[in-house]
């Protein structure tokens, strides 16, 4: 009767999604391909399900205020084309991170989208300098909760292309 279990948790444990009460969960692996759908570019994710929130390599950051909002422009630079995009977005909150050495930090968080899985997802990001880590983009257990499953063992498990958001009545492409 041991075998019987085993075998059947093998089986389990290899599909592709599993349920977890009335919602899919999709295995990922702990490195995935992800998009910004912002700049058009593909760039390689690590899934960090002991981050809360999501980080994106950025430089030059610098807040402002305009019309009452808070607001943040900062670069971010494709590592595989060398190219730079200046982005602006409002800020949502900053947050205080305190790293592995013990120290803290102050970070801006802004909202983005990132495409993974298949799945178009309107995520917050910390904008922290990242470049003496190998991926440019950490995806935390905030960005991740409701859809997947991060196998350790395992990377680049999915698709990081997306179908283009419905676009409301009156807009055009």
């Amino acid at each position: 009767m041991k075998t019987g279990w085993f075998g059947f948790w093998i089986f389990f444990l290899s599909a592709a999604t599993v349920s977890a009460g009335t919602q899919d969960l999709e295995i990922l692996g702990w490195v995935e391909n992800t998009r910004l759908p912002a700049i058009d570019i593909e760039l390689k994710a690590k899934l960090d399900t002991g981050a809360e929130t999501s980080s994106l390599d950025s430089r030059i950051i610098k807040k402002f205020r305009k019309d009452g909002k808070r607001w943040v422009r900062f670069a971010f630079t494709d590592r595989e084309s060398g190219e730079e995009f200046v982005l602006v977005r409002e800020r949502v909150r900053t947050i205080g991170v305190v790293q592995h050495d013990g120290s803290r930090q102050t970070r801006p968080v802004v909202e983005m989208q990132v495409c993974i899985a298949g799945r178009l997802l309107d995520i917050e990001v910390s904008l922290i300098d990242r470049s003496e880590f190998i991926y440019p983009l950490l995806l935390g257990r905030n960005a991740l909760a409701s859809f997947a499953l991060v196998d350790p063992g395992d990377t680049f498990l999915s698709d990081p292309e997306c179908d283009p958001p419905a676009l409301e009545a009156g807009e055009s492409p």
